[in-house]
């Protein structure tokens, strides 16, 4: 069941770009606007694959996941709802699971409310937060999930849109403290060391927009991991994570992807 309790929410500024309805637009969704559009456009064609190899990602660790008997995702940065959506994967296998969207978009608090409908044996909350306020996020999901079992933690191209001076690292580590042993990390992170020409077309892009962007390397992105275990195969590129088979197609990517394990 549902059991979104968001406060009221924010006007939508349609006149400004947002990183979620940029990102519908390049998965080829419709909730998104002319000035969204516009920055969609001008990105190069490769960050359509991104989206779409991002997603996947999503869709293959979620299943993953929750077939190792992990029944509760926090997913920060949930972004425009499309189908299938992280707790449509999860409840598949395990229809009781429960799921916390978090994302700071007022239109995505309105999609989520017509369409993250969760099974009747589990739940599927929804809240209106800045993935910068930690605190705000857990003392929120504290109301769902049980931190005292395994949560999955989900931060999905989220990272990236957090430049080093707003303390990303302290983020992650704070929200990963609130974990019990049996937890997961779930983190995608744009590249700045794979096609490092196409990562800065892409970052002058959205700053003409007016959104930062903060790509980085593999050993950077290693970084988010640091004092847990990850899991095979390790930090690689979006297409090159799998568990089970088959395996994707290999392709190109500019998408580092990884999963770990809090001991």
């Amino acid at each position: 069941m549902p059991t979104g309790t968001p406060s009221t929410p924010q006007r939508a500024d349609t006149g400004t770009a947002q990183p979620a309805r940029v990102y519908d637009w390049l998965l080829g969704g419709k909730d998104n606007y002319p000035v969204d559009e516009a920055v969609g456009r001008k990105l190069p064609r490769q960050a359509r694959d991104a989206a779409r190899q991002n997603r996947a990602f999503m869709h293959r660790a979620a299943d993953w996941l929750a077939r190792q008997g992990i029944d509760q995702f926090l997913d920060i940065g949930t972004g425009i709802p499309t189908e299938p959506n992280l707790h449509q994967i999860v409840q598949r296998v395990l229809p009781a699971a429960r799921i916390v969207y978090v994302d700071n978009d007022p239109i995505v608090l309105r999609h989520a409310e017509a369409l993250l409908v969760s099974t009747p044996e589990g739940t599927t909350d929804y809240l209106q937060a800045d993935g910068r306020d930690p605190a705000a996020i857990l003392r929120h999901a504290r109301e769902v999930l049980d931190f005292e079992r395994p949560v999955a933690l989900s931060l999905i191209a989220l990272l990236h849109f957090l430049p080093d001076d707003q303390n990303p690292r302290d983020i992650v580590g704070e929200l990963v403290s609130a974990l019990a042993p049996g937890s997961h990390l779930v983190l995608s992170h744009a590249a700045s060391d794979l096609h490092s020409d196409l990562a800065r077309q892409v970052t002058e892009e959205y700053a003409r927009a007016g959104i930062r962007l903060g790509f980085r390397t593999r050993a950077e992105v290693a970084r988010f991991f640091d004092g847990l275990d990850l899991v095979e195969p390790g930090l690689v590129t979006a297409p090159e994570w799998f568990r089970t088979e088959p395996a994707p197609p290999p392709e190109d990517s500019g998408i580092y992807a990884g999963v770990a394990r809090v001991g």
